[in-house]
């Protein structure tokens, strides 16, 4: 989800909600178990559990990435910052995901104020040294703005692009390969592209399912045979609207972060699926994106709270019809 639409939306909630029902909100114990750690950042994007090294992996919407240990005697964690801005000059960091085999995260990062490119990039789990930095787009003025990204059992990226309702795909080495593209990816109605195809994951049944964020549409496109056939999954009395980041809870339960998020769920390899429960987090923070810790889902929230340091939550989806 962009810069501006992201100030727009916590304006909106803002303004929206009394700052006495915050306060409150802030100071009262939650319904759920939350990870609360402290950041010098305002933002952080997204957040993926790691679960060799017992800490989240976050990324930072001012650019950079960082870790928070998990230390389960301690209330309130600590983030490490572990790599600073990506090159192109101003940038933020945006979906990530652990490419465990290859023990490294890939991570989108783009030129948000700007909009001048969007370019994703891998960095050792253990060093954090740089393998790749491959730009997807750049100033020609292509509508383009790099958003999620996930990987398949080969090492093979795909990256989605909110802006040109397209996913690029890059190999193992970062380099390009072509971009998928369908009319599905795109509604008519024109507001309704103003952020388009978001969360992305790769299923282990060798397809992508990937969600429109306006329109609420749930995508699937097969990988295996090379055509890469796009399909609209059929969601039962329900929708997906608002829809941000992805995660598979099993092959057949899809957490699909956002606000509310849901907990979706297909019998039939995702031709169809339906919506068994929803969970609104904490809404004045916004919802970002979801991953999966000793089972349990935790939903990253883009604002911290808080000053000097800014106090950050992860906090457990418990979803209820």
């Amino acid at each position: 989800m962009g810069l501006f639409l992201k100030f727009f939306l916590i304006l909106l909630l803002l303004s929206a909600v009394p700052v006495a029902y915050i306060i409150h909100y802030e100071t009262s114990e939650r319904a759920t178990h939350a990870y609360e750690y402290h950041s010098n950042g305002w933002f952080r994007e997204c957040a993926k559990w790691d679960d060799l090294n017992s800490r989240f992996v976050v990324s930072f919407f001012e650019g950079g990435l960082g870790v928070v240990p998990v230390q389960e005697d301690h209330f309130v964690l600590e983030e490490i910052q572990v790599v600073k801005n990506v090159g192109f000059g101003r940038n933020s960091s945006l979906g990530l995901v652990l490419d465990r085999p290859r023990n490294r995260v890939v991570v989108v990062v783009a030129d948000v104020l700007g909009n001048k490119y969007s370019a994703v990039v891998a960095y050792d789990l253990s060093t954090w040294d740089q393998i790749f930095l491959t730009q997807l787009s750049g100033p020609e003025g292509e509508k383009a703005f790099a958003d999620d990204v996930t990987v398949d059992p080969e090492g093979n990226a795909y990256i989605t692009d909110t802006k040109g309702n397209k996913i690029w795909k890059v190999n193992v080495n970062g380099e390009f390969l072509y971009s998928i593209k369908s009319p599905l990816f795109t509604p008519k109605e024109w507001y309704r592209n103003l952020v388009g195809l978001n969360g992305i994951v790769h299923h282990p049944n060798g397809y992508l399912l990937v969600v429109h964020t306006l329109s609420g549409n749930l995508f699937k496109i097969d990988t295996k045979n090379g055509d890469h056939e796009v399909k609209l999954v059929k969601i039962n009395g329900s929708s997906l609207t608002f829809g941000d980041g992805l995660e598979l809870l099993s092959p057949t339960k899809l957490v699909v972060a956002g606000n509310p998020s849901r907990l979706v769920e297909s019998l039939d390899d995702w031709e169809t699926g339906s919506v068994l429960g929803k969970f609104r987090g904490d809404m004045h923070r916004l919802v970002t994106a979801a991953t999966v810790k000793d089972g349990k889902v935790y939903l990253n929230h883009l604002a911290g709270m808080g000053y000097p340091k800014r106090k950050h939550v992860l906090v457990e989806a418990v979803f209820s019809s």
